[in-house]
């Protein structure tokens, strides 16, 4: 079943400054990556420009944060029918996958995973001291308050909504180790019966990019992903 949808001039006019696979997305089923952030995203993101999907803009959806924290994904569904291709928050958040999937059924979602938990903190870690720790590792919720992603104290209002976690250890480690492992189980019991429906995705591995293409159903001469190291920009 394809997942369709009109664009208008206006919708044409608003998309000017990405134009390039704006009529890609008509009668494609939505993909959605609900991986956890740091888990190779970006370099999906990449690949999925590449192989002509019209990626949703990022920022537009993490101003829908307060709808997913009170559990109302109207305004993120709408958001939705801009594009065919989504990532990272809100969609890398507990439940939106569930209201994405009966919003849009028989769209695809990719979990992307890392080889192991642990694996998955410290690039996480690593990447918001960087971004936000002002030499300290991990940030403290002081750093996080005073950080002006998206906007000022964006980045705490989002970490303490998310996870719990408390001021004294906004990273703590346990917790965080628990909520990866938790996400992921969750995910793979929801489509335990529709395994045609989930991909699991570790991008380093040498297979990916065939399993994605395959899993998507598209042709490409490429064999590799568009590896995209985030992190290593911000040094």
């Amino acid at each position: 079943m394809n997942i369709g949808f009109k664009i208008s001039k206006g919708d044409i006019f608003k998309k000017i400054t990405r134009p390039y696979y704006l009529l890609k997305a008509v009668n494609k089923n939505k993909v959605f990556c609900i991986g956890l952030n740091k888990t190779g995203t970006t370099s999906l993101k990449k690949a999925m420009m590449d192989l002509n999907f019209l990626v949703g803009d990022q920022r537009d959806a993490e101003l829908l944060f307060d709808d997913w924290v009170k559990r109302d994904f109207r305004s993120l569904i709408k958001y939705c029918k801009t594009a065919a291709f989504f990532q990272d928050s809100p969609f890398s958040l507990p439940y939106t996958f569930i209201a994405m999937d009966q919003a849009y059924p028989g769209s695809k979602f990719i979990l992307t995973v890392r080889d192991n938990p642990e694996q998955w903190y410290n690039s996480l870690i690593n990447y918001h001291s960087k971004l936000w720790g002002n030499g300290n590792v991990p940030p403290t919720s002081e750093d996080l308050k005073n950080a002006t992603y998206i906007y000022k104290g964006s980045a705490y209002h989002h970490r303490m909504h998310v996870h719990n976690v408390t001021d004294d250890e906004p990273y703590k480690k346990d917790v965080l180790l628990e909520y990866y492992v938790t996400h992921n189980k969750v995910v793979e019991d929801y489509f335990r019966f529709r395994q045609n429906n989930l991909l699991i995705l570790n991008v380093s591995h040498k297979d990916a990019y065939k399993k994605l293409t395959n899993f998507l159903n598209v042709k490409t001469n490429k064999t590799e992903f568009p590896w995209e190291n985030k992190t290593s920009k911000k040094q």
